[in-house]
């Protein structure tokens, strides 16, 4: 019997790989026969997370359905994984058989989050972080921005101090914020240390400036299109605490920026 359910598991996992396969072409492919593949990924492998995946960002008429096929995906991922599930917590993303499950939750929570259901979606990006701490996908920028909406500074904090390395402008204007809020003394360094990130941001913030989205996908660190990326997404809590923004203008007025232009 051990060598039959071994014959079994291993027909499973190769089920699961062959649809990845397909999976592999149908991210390459485009209109209709994406969601063709999908659906044939799904019929050699019920498994396959990343079928979902794609169904849900194409296919799913509104964010209900959408919510329904990351569910499916976040199950089929955790399914297919098995034992390792377990065994690879705290390596995830490090390990491609994971990385379908991870897309799965992550477009999971952010349905979630766009559906109002606040706290499981920071739930959701916890439980990642400590699966995945390298943060391959970047899912403390969008914990930090929930937690940021939240007013959930003493969560904020622990998550900024535990990325303390990072210098994107999503970390380092974050600080800043926080830095006004409590009248932190060191304000004006960590103020420097922002706009030597991103010179663009208060501007952006003050609506002095036009935003300018990214045209490819890609953030350039240090551009305009990363400034944009944050003032879209934490505008509006810099803009909910009284006299931020122009405190911050006001601290950058004098100073001048050290360009970058690496991609992200």
């Amino acid at each position: 019997m051990a060598g039959l359910f071994g014959r079994v598991a291993a027909n499973a996992n190769g089920a699961v790989d062959d649809a990845q396969e397909m999976m592999y072409d149908a991210w390459e492919a485009s209109g209709a026969e994406r969601v063709a593949l999908a659906r044939a990924a799904l019929d050699i492998s019920p498994l396959c997370a990343d079928a979902y995946v794609l169904l849900a960002e194409e296919e799913a008429g509104s964010q209900q359905d959408a919510l329904a096929l990351y569910r499916q995906g976040v199950e089929a991922g955790e399914r297919a994984l098995g034992d390792e599930f377990e065994e690879l917590s705290g390596h995830f993303w490090g390990f491609l058989q994971t990385r379908p499950y991870m897309r799965a939750r992550a477009g999971l929570a952010i349905t979630l989050w766009r559906l109002g259901e606040q706290q499981a979606a920071i739930d959701h990006y916890c439980a990642m972080l400590i699966l995945n701490p390298n943060d391959n996908q970047g899912i403390r920028y969008l914990l930090a921005t929930a937690l940021l909406a939240r007013d959930d500074i003493a969560g904020l904090k622990v998550l900024l101090n535990q990325y303390e390395e990072d210098g994107s402008a999503a970390w380092v204007y974050t600080l800043a914020l926080i830095a006004y809020r409590e009248q932190d003394p060191h304000g004006s360094a960590i103020v420097q240390e922002a706009w030597d990130s991103n010179p663009h941001v208060p501007a952006m913030l003050a609506g002095l400036k036009r935003l300018t989205p990214s045209r490819d996908g890609y953030i350039s660190m240090g551009g305009e299109d990363e400034a944009t990326a944050y003032v879209e997404e934490n505008g509006a809590a810099w803009r909910a605490v009284p006299g931020a923004v122009e405190w911050l203008v006001e601290r950058t007025a004098a100073l001048k920026p050290h360009h970058r232009g690496r991609k992200s």
